[in-house]
């Protein structure tokens, strides 16, 4: 299926893009995200999911095309483009990514610039630290001083959310969110990302292998299989689909020849 309109104004463009390693990983991705729409991007590993969720902010830079965010240009707009980019994302990465010898309040912390930091004083990015808990229902009082290797798993991956939207970010990346959390913490989480979607009114874009769980999440779902888009639509149009790759996600059941990594 070729790419349907995003709904409403769009926020993030990715435009052509192209990267290669040892071997081609993104070969021509053209995908367009609505300001305010969830959209899950999904594919067996290897697809490039999380390279192209990276190309967002300038993580890895691709080798042709073109990434827009909110109409600046990520790769052509220069240093300055480049940090007002960064300013409007928040980034969730696998597995939390916490700093073992911070606290949850540093590394919540994190998540605000050094300018920030120094313009609003301790007393201001306390206050913005505890809400952005509070957000993803996480007692402050109880775990502000905590170090990571004294929360659960699912309050670690809580605590890298809280850090992403503490600089109260216009879009969300979130990358493999439930990765290494039983069901019941990953069904916690999904819930989560639509109350942040709702509460926040941001725009969200999901990378994950998981289609049950995020599908009654996402206003679109998009397919990336061997470097581009094979399939863009809503939720019911992608369980609805005929495409044989489609209905392996659906069913659980990818046939040998679509597992390739490239």
């Amino acid at each position: 299926m070729t790419e349907t309109p995003a709904v409403g104004d769009p926020m993030v463009e990715y435009r052509d893009v192209w990267k290669a390693f040892d071997q081609p990983v993104l070969a021509g991705v053209d995908l367009v995200v609505g300001r305010g729409e969830t959209i899950s991007v999904v594919g067996h590993s290897g697809t490039g999911k999380s390279v192209l969720l990276k190309t967002t902010i300038g993580l890895i830079v691709p080798d042709r095309g073109e990434v827009v965010v909110d109409g600046i240009s990520v790769f052509r707009g220069g240093g300055r483009a480049m940090r007002e980019v960064r300013k409007k994302v928040g980034y969730v990465f696998q597995n939390a990514a916490l700093f073992d010898s911070m606290t949850v309040y540093e590394n919540v912390a994190q998540g605000l610039t050094d300018e920030e930091i120094r313009e609003w004083g301790e007393k201001e990015v306390l206050r913005r630290v505890v809400r952005s808990l509070e957000h993803v229902n996480l007692d402050a009082d109880k775990v502000l001083g905590k170090l990571p290797s004294a929360l659960s798993g699912g309050m670690r991956k809580r605590v890298g959310i809280a850090r992403a939207i503490v600089g109260e970010p216009e879009i969300l990346l979130y990358d493999e969110p439930v990765t290494g959390l039983d069901p019941v913490n990953g069904t916690v989480v999904h819930r989560l990302i639509a109350q942040l979607a709702g509460e926040l009114g941001v725009t969200s874009i999901i990378v994950t292998h998981d289609i049950e769980g995020t599908l009654p999440i996402s206003d679109r779902v998009a397919l990336l299989d061997h470097g581009r888009i094979r399939f863009v639509g809503t939720p019911d149009e992608f369980r609805a689909s005929d495409d044989q790759l489609v209905r392996a996600f659906i069913e659980r059941d990818v046939p040998d020849d679509e597992m390739a990594e490239v």
